[in-house]
């Protein structure tokens, strides 16, 4: 198959990487900065240019820019897709673009999919990307209605094939709603926790905790900020959500109640404990 791949940073960059690495597939790829193709080229990640000839002569596109970008991108080259390709987007909200772009694809006559990889580091750009880097990782599908079964199918084994560990279908709002708790929040209070004096005299002090808490504080504020406003909604509640716990906490402290405290405590190891049995 012919594959374009829209962005190649981090995740582009590695999608580009373990489709060579994994497949015989061809990949085609467009990225706004030239040196990001060259280097992509000279190390044999990407086959050729993704043009607006090379857009008709695909059979998968993967778009794997910010939100904004990528309705912009599938707009404009909707009329170039190739009938019945599937266009699927690896952006991390997906409420918006999928309104925005499921009628243009249904008009159009290619198939668009939402898509998520689970999977990324606190660095971005190509240079940091690697075909590793999807290994075990779930790959997120958010398929139109009444979407033919065959090409849920085809790109369930694609994305398996590069080295996805499972492919998991899901709804706009479904995503939305759990990815502010899981990835959202945790980049939040990540930029929030990092910011106390404290950070400043931590060397000598620290240890895995602390290179926990502070690793996704690292970002990229551009991206991040985008996709924070995308889904203001459920973000804001997971954010109010953690701030009455917390203060729950602060309480304890504040006033020396040990009992309330260990209760605290107990109730946070159990909810772990019962989430690890869950899975």
């Amino acid at each position: 198959m012919n594959i374009g791949i829209v962005g190649l940073g981090l995740i582009g960059g590695s999608l580009a990487k373990a489709v060579k690495e994994n497949t015989s597939h061809t990949v085609l790829a467009y990225d706004k900065s030239p040196g990001a193709f060259l280097e992509a080229k000279l190390v044999g990640a990407v086959d050729g240019e993704l043009d607006f000839d090379g857009v008709s002569e695909c059979d998968f596109v993967l778009v794997a820019i910010l939100p904004s970008a990528a309705i912009e991108y599938i707009k404009e080259n909707a009329a170039r897709f190739k009938k019945g390709a599937a266009v699927i987007d690896c952006c991390g909200v997906k409420r918006g673009i999928c309104a925005e772009i499921m009628p243009v694809a249904e008009e159009n006559g290619f198939v668009f999919i939402g898509g998520h990889p689970m999977a990324g580091t606190q660095l971005w750009g190509f240079r940091h990307s690697r075909g590793s880097l999807f290994n075990k990782a779930s790959m997120l599908l958010v398929p139109p209605p009444n979407v033919d079964i065959n090409i849920l199918d085809k790109a369930k084994k694609f994305f398996t094939g590069i080295g996805f560990g499972e492919v998991v279908f899901t709804t706009p709002e479904e995503h939305d709603r759990i990815i502010a708790f899981t990835s959202q929040l945790a980049h939040t209070v990540s930029g929030a926790y990092i910011k106390s004096p404290a950070a400043k005299e931590h060397k000598g002090f620290s240890a895995g905790s602390y290179k926990d808490m502070t690793r996704v504080a690292k970002l990229n504020e551009n991206m991040w900020c985008e996709l924070f406003l995308e889904n203001r909604d459920f973000l804001a509640g997971e954010i109010d959500s953690l701030i009455a716990h917390l203060s729950e906490y602060r309480d304890a402290v504040r006033d020396g109640d040990a009992e309330r405290l260990r209760e605290l405590l107990r109730e946070g190891r159990e909810r772990k404990e019962s989430v690890e049995r869950g899975r």
